[in-house]
């Protein structure tokens, strides 16, 4: 029988912003995933992670400071890291939810990497804010000291922001071919893919 397929994607509101927020929010967006699920759709969702990058992003890089022998970790790692604790709640909290409705298909987090255009626009014009907010005076010293970019943020303080190129091809694509073709749940990271199949 031939499967009914659909992409979701999961904004700020369906994640939370912080630990507490994101458990809380993935149980609830969970049973709306479950709905489809047992509708007979194969779901494929992905989800942004904004909020999450900028938290792990601000506590990596104090980690750094105020840690002798430690450094700041990159935007990349920062990622992974957001990718890997949303995919962790998302697919254990759809995983209770399909348990409780007697589905008993897999669920998987798949973490992956996005090849970009190096020659993308966005790199100029920097526009996506994340991170702590910023006194002046530290945004300036991060300007001068890291070369990054930064903006006043509606009278709130100033914040770094980072080019949100548009996604040239998933590296892992082949795997997530796979795991797809196979029919279990998958999470992935950047934008955080995860598949499941009916029951």
């Amino acid at each position: 029988m031939a499967k009914k397929r659909i992409v979701m994607a999961l904004g700020h509101n369906a994640l939370g912003t912080n630990l507490p927020e994101q458990k809380e929010a993935a149980a609830k967006t969970s049973k709306m995933i479950a709905d489809f699920i047992q509708d007979g759709w194969q779901v494929a969702v992905v989800h942004s992670n904004a909020p999450q990058l900028g938290m792990i992003h601000t506590a990596m890089n104090e980690f750094g400071k105020q840690h002798e022998g430690y450094t700041s970790a990159p935007m990349s790692v920062c990622s992974a890291m957001s990718q890997g604790y949303i995919g962790y709640d998302l697919q254990n909290a759809l995983r209770e939810e399909m348990l409780d409705r007697g589905i008993t298909t897999g669920c998987t987090t798949i973490l992956t990497q996005v090849e970009v255009d190096a020659k993308d626009p966005a790199f100029e014009n920097p526009t996506k804010p994340i991170g702590a907010f910023m006194t002046k005076e530290e945004a300036d010293k991060m300007v001068a000291e890291q070369g990054y970019k930064v903006v006043e943020d509606a009278g709130r303080g100033y914040r770094r922001v980072v080019a949100s190129p548009k996604p040239v091809e998933i590296v892992e694509q082949d795997a997530i071919n796979s795991l797809v073709d196979a029919n279990p749940v998958l999470s992935d990271p950047f934008l955080s893919l995860v598949f499941w199949d009916s029951f």
